[in-house]
């Protein structure tokens, strides 16, 4: 089977209520250059903030997220292990990337060809999508 054939339905952007401005933590006194590092996405910062900082139930903080609570589940799951892997190795831990969505943005996707960007709220609407020109969007949230 090739990868074309095993394509799933597309991933969902998780929603984040905020970008974090500290993104990097390091074992004190040892150069970064010498360090492993662990990469926590920022929705897994997220999910770990919402249920063990703010104290929302798995059902709540996956409804925050715009997932489900399976997928909740899985970036509480992913970011815990990284976490722990980290304080227990000695590794940096950089918070970046994903798959997100901020509360200042917005999402859309084209009816065409499934593609999916996000834009400043500021912004008005496009006019049609950026990958293949159809005017067929539609914004997700």
């Amino acid at each position: 089977m090739d990868s074309e054939s095993r394509k799933g339905r597309p991933k969902c952007l998780r929603k984040v209520s905020e970008i974090p401005e500290v993104n990097y933590f390091k074992p004190r006194g040892i150069p970064l250059t010498e360090l492993e590092q662990a990469e926590l996405k920022v929705e897994e910062l997220e999910a770990l903030k919402l249920v063990y900082l703010e104290g929302m139930k798995r059902e709540r903080a996956a409804e925050s997220m715009g997932v489900s609570r399976r997928t909740m589940q899985r970036e509480l799951n992913s970011g815990l292990k990284k976490i722990v892997d980290a304080l227990l190795s000695g590794k940096a831990i950089e918070i970046k990337g994903g798959y997100f969505v901020s509360d200042g943005e917005v999402v859309f996707r084209c009816l065409d060809d499934k593609y999916q960007w996000k834009q400043d709220k500021s912004l008005k609407k496009p006019e049609a999508c950026p990958e293949c020109g159809s005017k067929k969007i539609k914004k997700e949230r």
